[in-house]
């Protein structure tokens, strides 16, 4: 039953769907960035309320800015902005329901003067992202906004009061938050929902930053006047096979061109700061707290640069999927020993988390078979993520003298990785921004065996700290004379 508006009532039973009008439901969110992760995770929390019967005023407009989110726009229209959320359960269980919680999807290229003109509505009280961690365009040694995007170039010299157009997410918040101002109406708060260490601080910056480049006055008005709240958040979220599609049509007989799949765990803690007003969002299970921070810092280090941990040296052992990682005993004892003794000494105290609990479940949620989640995945946009998730650990302990072979061991794997072949001789598809870059590096190993170290805009003065480079040097060596699976197992037999 191809799934719209119309045969929602004639749907399974064990497919959930929403209970309330959906032509009630009125906009109150414009989300830039619509994936897998944001209807796993934000629509699905909004859906909750509104089948509540609350929140019907904070239906979710989705935006698209890439060319690539074209099919998006057409699966959402063909469906009413209706998609399946299924749940997969370690014991093959699969759990869907219909999300209605998204009200509309705009295609910014198609009509940009529509993305503006719902921003600048002051129903808008909200403005989320999910852009991925490299789509803040932060420098990574200075920690300050890099303009040298061409699209952030092109609405830089945009001229919008003649029918210029913005291009960028930037662009849309920054013209859409001038429009307002002009106009008189409250501004929107803007909610970052990337992994980002201070994701709301890190956009606040980027974003005033941005302002201040189009007009110092608009700059200095963002800053003190737009919320910017930080917030982690957590939901395993693999790509949607086309295994998962037809599971979806044969099991539960629903044609959704584009469902999501996730695990069964989720979590999401946001600080309150919206002076324009928020969903009740603590009804359905969000933590509401004064600080993230430690939340946040938990998350990124322990989950994220764990799958960092495992995905390379998995892939390169010959595994495609992180639970198959996971259920082999030396990797298992591989990550629970980096998070317990490197990731988990640099935190602060997390308030109401046992570590210990948390670090074994990350293994369970690793570990579960129905997810699927690809090393591919995991692999992918690594420039984006290992300064962020895992440097930072290594600094924290080359400062306090803590351990860090385990984590020397993870970036020397990227870097055997980045080389693009992998011990059969196969070659690898990196996926990154700067793959060339990265790339080229990794395989300067022979002529230079710390090129791939060298990038100070990755890794800072890792390069200069003697102690990390040796035993880079060593698991890098062991990698290529050895494999994966022995370098790995010949670090866990000598501790």
């Amino acid at each position: 039953m191809k799934l719209s508006s119309t045969t929602l009532g004639e749907l399974p039973e064990d497919v959930g769907r929403p209970a309330y009008d959906r032509s009630t439901v009125t906009p109150g969110i414009v989300h830039f960035g619509v994936g897998g992760f944001h209807r796993a995770h934000q629509a699905m929390y909004l859906d909750l309320l509104m089948n509540q019967g609350e929140a019907l005023d904070w239906g979710i407009v989705g935006v698209g800015l890439m060319p690539g989110d074209a099919r998006m726009r057409d699966a959402m229209a063909a469906q009413d902005n209706l998609f399946t959320l299924v749940v997969k359960h370690p014991d093959g269980r699969l759990e869907p329901r219909v999300i209605g919680s998204m009200v509309d999807y705009l295609f910014a290229p198609d009509d940009p003067s529509a993305v503006l003109d719902r921003l600048v509505d002051p129903a808008t009280r909200i403005v989320s992202l999910t852009v991925t961690e490299g789509g803040y365009h932060v420098n990574q040694v200075t920690g300050e906004f890099d303009a040298n995007d061409p699209v952030l170039q092109a609405d830089l010299a945009a001229d919008l009061d003649n029918g210029g157009m913005p291009q960028s997410m930037f662009g849309f918040v920054v013209e859409a938050a001038r429009r307002r101002r002009a106009a008189g109406t409250d501004p929107f708060t803007v909610m970052s929902c990337d992994n980002l260490p201070g994701n709301g601080d890190v956009a606040r910056k980027m974003i005033v930053a941005f302002a201040r480049l189009v007009d110092d006055d608009l700059g200095a008005w963002m800053e003190e006047n737009v919320a910017f709240p930080n917030c982690m958040v957590d939901r395993i979220t693999p790509v949607t096979s086309a295994e998962d599609i037809a599971a979806l049509a044969s099991t539960f007989g629903v044609d959704d061109a584009w469902p999501v799949v996730c695990e069964p765990f989720t979590q999401w803690v946001l600080e309150d700061h919206f002076p324009s007003g928020r969903p009740p969002l603590e009804d359905v299970g969000v933590q509401i707290v004064d600080d993230v921070v430690p939340y946040e810092l938990m998350k990124l280090r322990l989950l994220n640069a764990s799958h960092q941990a495992l995905c390379y040296l998995g892939y390169l052992s010959g595994y495609r999927y992180a639970h198959e990682v996971a259920q082999d005993p030396l990797f298992a004892e591989f990550l629970l020993g980096y998070m317990q003794e490197e990731a988990s000494p640099t935190l602060p105290e997390v308030p109401g988390v046992d570590l210990g609990v948390y670090r074994r479940q990350l293994i369970e949620r690793f570990a579960n078979p129905e997810v699927r989640d690809t090393l591919a995945r995991l692999c992918a946009e690594s420039s984006d993520r290992i300064p962020k998730w895992l440097v930072p650990v290594i600094q924290a302990n080359l400062g306090a003298g803590g351990g860090f072979e385990r984590s020397a061991l993870v970036v020397a794997s990227w870097a055997r990785y980045a080389e693009g072949v992998d011990e059969s001789g196969e070659p690898i598809e990196v996926v990154d921004r700067h793959r060339d870059r990265v790339m080229a590096a990794a395989r300067k190993y022979e002529e230079d065996e710390l090129a791939f170290l060298r990038d100070r805009d990755l890794f800072g003065s890792l390069v200069d700290n003697e102690p990390f480079t040796t035993a880079y040097i060593a698991f890098l060596k062991s990698l290529h004379d050895n494999g994966a699976r022995t370098t790995l197992e010949d670090l866990e037999s000598n501790r």
